[in-house]
């Protein structure tokens, strides 16, 4: 009898595991979709202007939003740039493509990449707008 319970508690406590990481794994994924949704809220609410192309130099760079925006810096301006889809290249630093470029000088929405990633829109952002997106999904005082 006591061979029969214990295998019968280590099903058991087998199934609640898988079950704990199965909704774990569907926790992060909505943590994704809700950062995506919240980034797209805030270009509603802040009403940001959507522009064709953004001036680049060699001096610029970029801080990545998850998987689908980055804030990018350019010597004058700062921007915030959506992908057409999840641009895993943001994190992945072994796998480098070379960005597709129509001008030298510019960076155009619909034609041009970010490290392989289509870029979809181009949004200008003034400093506040910067600091509250880079802080975009953290409970207020979270940092310290």
């Amino acid at each position: 009898m006591k061979a029969e319970t214990l295998r019968t508690v280590s099903l058991l406590f087998t199934t609640v595991c898988l079950a704990a990481c199965a909704a774990q794994d569907e926790k992060q994924e909505l943590s994704t979709q809700d950062e995506v949704q919240a980034v797209r809220d805030f270009i509603d609410v802040r009403e940001l202007a959507e522009l064709d192309k953004m001036p680049t130099s060699g001096s610029d760079s970029w801080k990545a939003i998850g998987e689908r925006f980055l804030i990018y810096e350019g010597r004058r301006a700062k921007y915030l740039v959506e992908f057409n889809r999840r641009c895993h290249e943001l994190t992945d630093n072994t796998r480098i493509v070379a960005d597709k470029r129509w001008d030298s000088n510019n960076i155009r929405s619909r034609f041009d990449t970010i490290r392989g990633c289509r870029i979809h829109q181009i949004y200008a952002l003034t400093e506040a707008e910067v600091a509250e997106l880079e802080n975009i999904g953290e409970a207020p005082g979270s940092r310290n």
